[in-house]
């Protein structure tokens, strides 16, 4: 990896023992992580939707290394072409505040929608 890449923070059907772990099967997992008091967790019915919150808290996820290959690969699956989701930078608290990490930040409208907590 170089430092340039960046690392991926799941929260949702990413997650291990979840219905889409296996696009993270050549990945390393490096470990548990949380963001920053900063983000909201929504449940979307058959996914979460994390939405950036100033007001927000912790969310519990996990963080792996992965290829530029399976980068393009997840944008498709979390339908970036489609404004469901959009890619950007998110912030872990220690150890990893000081990483580069990316993550799938819901783009729909949230009214309606039940927070979820810290995970889902």
């Amino acid at each position: 990896m170089t430092s340039e890449s960046p690392l991926l923070f799941v929260y949702g059907t990413l997650k291990r023992g979840y219905c889409r772990d296996h696009y993270l099967q050549k990945a390393k997992f490096i470990g548990e992580a949380k963001t920053e008091a900063s983000y909201l967790l929504y449940d979307c019915g058959e996914y979460p939707g994390l939405v950036h919150d100033p007001n927000g808290h912790n969310i519990e996820g996990e963080l792996y290394e992965i290829s530029e290959n399976a980068w393009l690969t997840l944008d498709e699956v979390e339908g970036v072409s489609f404004n469901l989701y959009q890619r950007a930078t998110v912030e872990l608290l220690a150890p990893y505040h000081e990483m580069n990490v990316q993550s799938y930040l819901y783009l729909r409208s949230t009214n309606g929608l039940k927070k979820c907590g810290q995970r889902w």
